[in-house]
């Protein structure tokens, strides 16, 4: 019979903010506040930028076409976080010209603070142009300070 374990807080016994949860095959942990997402964000890129969806995320601004720096609400330990980020072109001729099937396009992270993350939509294999994308998102692993 499965079991349901309902709780509001999990605290770790030696650390208060560190779990480990037995990984597969039972011979390895994994620290569970590790493996979390700092910050996430789900935002439109086109006309009027607005996040649709988010944690630990403030604000998004808009430095220009295709050119997006998402806000921090609370602070990464430091810059050395990962980052994984993607995008849904604004049009389907854009998708198809510069969209990532035909690996033309570019999104990427071009300037990490502790208190932001700037990310980009281009065309690399023409003139570096930028791009609007109707769907943006940002995943950040990392520690909070």
């Amino acid at each position: 019979m499965a079991s349901i374990l309902k709780v509001d807080t999990l605290t770790g016994v030696t650390t208060a903010g560190s779990i480990s949860v037995t990984g597969e095959g039972n011979s390895t942990t994994t620290n569970l506040q590790q493996g979390l997402a700092k910050v996430w964000c789900n935002f439109n890129g086109t006309s009027t930028v607005a996040i649709r969806a988010s944690n630990n995320v403030s604000s998004i601004t808009d430095n220009g076409t295709g050119d997006y720096t998402a806000n921090f609400t609370n602070a990464i330990a430091d810059a050395n976080y990962a980052v994984t980020n993607g995008f849904t072109p604004y049009t389907s001729t854009n998708f198809t010209t510069y969209g990532a099937i035909h690996g033309s396009a570019a999104s990427g992270a071009t300037t990490k603070t502790t208190s932001t993350i700037r990310v980009e939509y281009k065309n690399i294999a023409n003139d570096s142009t930028f791009y609007d994308a109707a769907e943006i998102n940002v995943v950040i692993h990392g520690d909070l300070a």
